[in-house]
Formats: C-alpha cells, sequence, structure tokens
C-alpha cells in the first residue's frame, strides 16, 4: 500500500475515533472533554500529514507546514472553506499550547458542529482523488 493510502487508512480511523467521541461528548465531563480534544489533536494532524502525503504522490513537493497544505488544498478544491481549516490550525494550536476551560468548551462546540463533518467531507475528497 502506498503512502497516500496508508495515511488515509490511519486518517479514517482517527476520524472514525473523533465521530464516537463527538457522539457521547455531552458537555459536561471534564475527562471527555479532554479526550475529545486530545483526539481532534491526533485527527487533524493526520488529515494534514495525508494531504501532505497525497500532494507529494502528485509531485507537489515542499509543502511543510499544515498552513501551506492548507492553503493548497484550498486552491485545488480538496477542502471547500480555507477560512474553516484555518480556524480549525489555530485551535489545534491553542489546544496543544495552552489550556484555559473558556477555549477548550469553545472548542468542543466547533468540534461537534464543524470540524467532525468537515473531517468526513476530507475523508471523501481525498478518496475520490486517490481513485482518479
Amino acid at each position: 500500500m502506498s503512502e497516500p493510502y496508508t495515511k488515509l487508512d490511519n486518517f479514517e480511523k482517527a476520524y472514525a475515533r473523533l465521530k464516537e467521541g463527538s457522539n457521547r461528548y455531552d458537555g459536561n465531563d471534564d475527562l471527555m472533554r479532554d479526550g475529545l480534544i486530545q483526539r481532534f489533536e491526533f485527527t487533524f494532524e493526520l488529515a494534514w500529514k495525508t494531504l501532505q502525503a497525497v500532494f507529494e504522490d502528485e509531485g507537489l513537493i515542499g509543502l511543510n507546514s499544515p498552513k501551506r497544505i492548507l492553503r493548497e488544498a484550498f486552491a485545488t478544491e480538496v477542502i471547500g472553506n480555507e477560512e474553516l481549516w484555518l480556524s480549525m490550525l489555530d485551535d489545534r494550536n491553542a489546544t496543544v499550547h495552552i489550556y484555559n476551560e473558556m477555549t477548550a468548551v469553545r472548542i468542543c462546540q466547533d468540534i461537534k458542529g464543524k470540524y467532525v463533518p468537515a473531517f468526513g467531507e476530507l475523508v471523501e475528497r481525498i478518496r475520490e482523488r486517490l481513485s482518479e
């Protein structure tokens, strides 16, 4: 299995676990919230690294940062909402480096309402792109 397919497989598994956590999180359990954020961080990392592998497989090299990869994904219509993905990157950076309960609660709301659907859409678009 080539690298883009391996990365996609790992990304899909992480997405499924994030979706499961999102469905179970009701906003009342700090431990569940922390777990959801961890799953989000992991899924986001796999998302951009999967995109990187896809682009490299297509001959695009030198895209080494999440922001550059997201911009390329938007330019090539792999993602439809660049602002959402850049916001997701900002939130991933906030959860990794700073812990603030109000920020964590807001990020969990965004994970449930915006980010999980965006990850699902990305899985489908990458699958389509790899099958072309």
